[in-house]
């Protein structure tokens, strides 16, 4: 005598993919949104750990980075700087989530006297939303 088949039919198989497809699509776009905001967490946070570093190097040296001597000025020591004691962050200066790299001017009149920044996901000036700037600003 055989023994029944067990297991399940093709048209078990489509619902049950149908109904994956379905929570997928209500699912997924809220989880690519909670990425692309926690990108603009994560760029503050640079810009914060950036501005941290500058504020260290003015310490030492007595001004910020001119905007020619950049953020590169914090891994390794500027000509004709004399008091530099870094370098002022342990790795690589670290590009933006969106993999570009920060903006950063000196002698912006504002309250940190630098202007550093990120573009945002537009990689363009200004924006809003998700594409907006993010740091200090001039």
């Amino acid at each position: 005598m055989k023994k029944p088949q067990s297991g399940f039919s093709l048209i078990e198989l489509l619902v049950v993919l149908v109904i994956m497809g379905m929570l997928a699509g209500l699912v997924g776009p809220r989880l690519f949104g909670k990425v692309d905001s926690s990108k603009v967490r994560t760029a503050d946070t640079q810009v914060k750990m950036l501005k941290t570093a500058l504020q260290t190097y003015r310490l030492d040296v007595g001004t910020y980075p001119t905007s020619e001597q950049g953020l590169a000025s914090l891994i390794s020591k500027p000509q004709d700087v004399k008091y530099w004691n870094g370098p002022y962050l342990e790795d690589e200066i670290p590009l933006d989530p969106w993999k570009t790299p920060f903006v950063y001017q000196s002698g912006v009149d504002n309250l940190q006297g630098f202007a550093l920044y990120s573009y945002g996901a537009d990689n363009k000036a200004g924006g809003s939303g998700l594409d907006a700037d993010v740091g200090y600003l001039p």
